[in-house]
């Protein structure tokens, strides 16, 4: 073979297929994601057109078209506004609770989960944990109410240990309302939060294990050195997720349990958005959606920030 040869790559070398010719052999796939594609057209990004309301005096009556432009007056508001300032702050709040509490305690569980043996008792607490993902948001809230009302069975066991003189008025003070939205929301989603988590220690491979225990590793030092580790890249990408969806603390929650008494700690940007849109006497359409078109760009930065950094630190990735 010629020197000539083997920089053009041999004579036996095979080209590569080309992008459309990949797309041909793999048409059964492609058919397939039609559906989900025309669903995320439809409803993800046919509805940005709704963004130019943000820059107009908008009203239903005059439309689109008829409604005068404003330019950014409706953001110097809503920056000028304290229950927006207030909202934000509450939404940041909420969120860095959730994140953390929600993170350390699936990854706690999937870790003692991962420790469990006995597979039918695993079996059994990964059902129980994973159930109160599936109720509605009325039927938690509902009764998160009666445990930490003052007669409830919180306030009963403080009372019955002492550590209390007289019931704490949970659902009334301002100070009690993050946590108390943080502790709820890891009841509810810390058995779905594992499963991630629980899958990526399967792939671990099991000679690691057995490695450590001959180099006389014990079980928390193989916790410490083979499976944290080994989830290592799973737990960056979602903490990745995670950090672009911070002013997003949530809605429903919020909503149903907010009450005079807590509306400074409670009001999220969703609920903030609600009630400037469609509450009052004239509704504020254009004030809502600047202020879902900031929370949009900002969850962006985030997710792109957070991404940045875990490539400088040379850690996984999601873009």
């Amino acid at each position: 073979m010629t020197a000539r040869s083997i920089g053009n790559g041999g004579a036996g070398s095979v080209k590569k297929p080309g992008f459309f010719t990949k797309l041909g052999r793999q048409w059964q796939l492609i058919i397939m994601s039609v559906p989900m594609l025309l669903y995320v057209l439809l409803f993800n990004y046919a509805p940005l057109w709704g963004w130019m309301t943000a820059f107009q005096d908008y009203s239903t009556k005059k439309g689109f078209a008829n409604s005068p432009w404003v330019g950014l007056d409706n953001f110097k508001w809503l920056f000028s506004n304290n229950d927006f300032l207030l909202s934000i702050r509450n939404t940041l709040a909420m969120s860095l609770i959730n994140l953390v509490f929600g993170t350390v305690s699936a990854v706690l569980l999937a870790v003692l989960l991962n420790e469990v043996r006995n597979r039918r008792f695993k079996r059994t607490v990964q059902t129980v944990t994973y159930l109160p993902h599936f109720l509605s948001m009325v039927i938690v809230v509902s009764m998160a109410q009666n445990i930490f009302s003052s007669n409830g069975a919180i306030n009963e066991l403080l009372l019955g240990l002492g550590l209390v003189k007289e019931p704490v008025f949970f659902l009334g003070k301002g100070e009690y309302f993050w946590w108390l939205v943080g502790v709820i929301n890891v009841w509810k989603e810390v058995g779905w939060g594992t499963i991630i988590y629980i899958a990526a220690m399967t792939s671990i491979d099991p000679s690691l294990y057995e490695a450590a225990a001959i180099d006389g590793a014990g079980r928390f030092q193989r916790i410490l050195h083979v499976t944290l580790p080994g989830i290592k890249s799973t737990f960056m990408v979602l903490l990745i997720m995670n950090i672009g969806h911070l002013l997003e603390a949530g809605f429903e929650m919020q909503y149903l349990m907010r009450n005079g008494l807590v509306m400074k700690y409670s009001d999220t940007i969703d609920v903030f958005v609600m009630i400037y849109s469609f509450g009052g006497s004239r509704p504020h359409y254009a004030y809502g959606v600047a202020a879902g078109m900031f929370k949009s760009l900002v969850g962006i930065l985030l997710l792109l920030g957070a991404n940045r950094i875990a490539k400088l630190l040379d850690e996984e990735t999601l873009i």
